[in-house]
């Protein structure tokens, strides 16, 4: 579940559209995080290629150092039309002591943001993804909140289903007259960034995510919810979550969203009673509140079910889980 730690920091930096990341390293490095982001990617409806470049270290550089070769790749940057550029150090260059920082702290006609990922030194692909967003949160100043605005926090960019997951975020929020302000970061501008200090509450993807929410607390006084809301059960939680943390009512919303979770339960009458296997840990809560819904039972002879990693986000993503459920017992019967 973990890789190197560059591609996590590029997970978020690539999310910045008119943001350049170099990476500061040998080529092997950028070709090998570009491509992996690229393969995943080309599923994306909206796909591009990402914004990545390498200094393309010699081994004279790693001899003497290479922090001409970055002031060199960032003037080259600076040619095309770009927001920003993210300066992200590979393993070797950390191991080799250049001092990146000092070198984007130079006089740039954009701004030059150096992000810690040498994973050699300690840290994965979530540590990568944690540290680019811990960086660039601190690139905004406080200001005047804007109301009823919520900031998605650490969305999976290269997740399957992050627009999907997005869109069910939004209507639930909807439901209790909130509407998405920011997705930090995805899919935003270098200017964007710094409206991240204007949400009245972020909302973490995933509770690892929680220091991060914690800095954006102590920085902004922003509150936040510690996650994205999974199953039925979560998903009415996560309206009570949000509802409490803001201080407003959530009844009619919640009493909608128990109308609508039966609603969609009754699509799926057709599986009640169908002897299944998850293939692995049933005592996760959210698996085994989706088997008894739908009225089935756990058999080891059962219909392997494929379960999905994330988990599906609120009711919108159990029903397409559900949906997938289905073919696989219909193609298996």
């Amino acid at each position: 579940m973990e890789g190197c730690t560059i591609l996590g920091a590029l997970s978020v930096t690539t999310g910045v559209k008119d943001a350049l990341s170099i990476v500061h390293g040998p080529n092997g490095c950028a070709h090998h995080n570009f491509s992996l982001l690229h393969a995943t990617l080309a599923t994306d409806t909206d796909s591009r290629f990402p914004h990545i470049v390498s200094t393309h270290l010699s081994e004279d550089d790693i001899i003497f150092g290479g922090e001409e070769a970055l002031e060199r790749a960032i003037r080259e940057g600076l040619e095309r039309d770009v927001g920003g550029i993210f300066i992200l150090n590979t393993c070797i260059v950390d191991t080799i002591g250049d001092d990146t920082a000092a070198v984007c702290r130079k006089s740039w006609r954009v701004p030059v943001i150096y992000l810690p990922t040498a994973g050699f030194l300690g840290g994965g692909f979530s540590r990568g993804m944690l540290n680019a967003l811990q960086t660039l949160a601190i690139h905004a100043k406080p200001r005047e909140k804007v109301p009823r605005a919520v900031s998605l926090i650490g969305e999976k960019n290269l997740e399957y289903e992050v627009e999907e997951n997005y869109t069910e975020i939004s209507r639930l929020l909807e439901s209790l007259g909130l509407h998405v302000y920011l997705r930090f970061v995805r899919d935003i501008t270098i200017a964007d960034l710094t409206e991240i200090s204007r949400s009245g509450l972020n909302i973490l993807r995933e509770p690892e995510l929680m220091p991060l929410g914690d800095l954006l607390r102590q920085r902004y006084g922003t509150p936040f919810v510690d996650r994205f809301p999974r199953g039925f059960i979560g998903t009415l939680t996560f309206l009570q979550d949000v509802a409490r943390t803001l201080g407003i009512p959530c009844e009619d919303a919640v009493a909608y969203e128990m109308e609508h979770q039966t609603r969609v339960l009754a699509k799926f009458q057709d599986l009640e009673g169908i002897a299944v296997h998850l293939g692995r840990d049933t005592s996760n809560s959210f698996l085994r509140e989706m088997v008894d819904l739908l009225g089935m039972f756990e058999r080891n002879d059962g219909i392997h079910l494929p379960i999905p990693i994330p988990e599906p986000v609120g009711t919108g993503g159990v029903e397409r889980l559900f949906h997938h459920w289905r073919r696989t017992i219909c193609a298996s019967l």
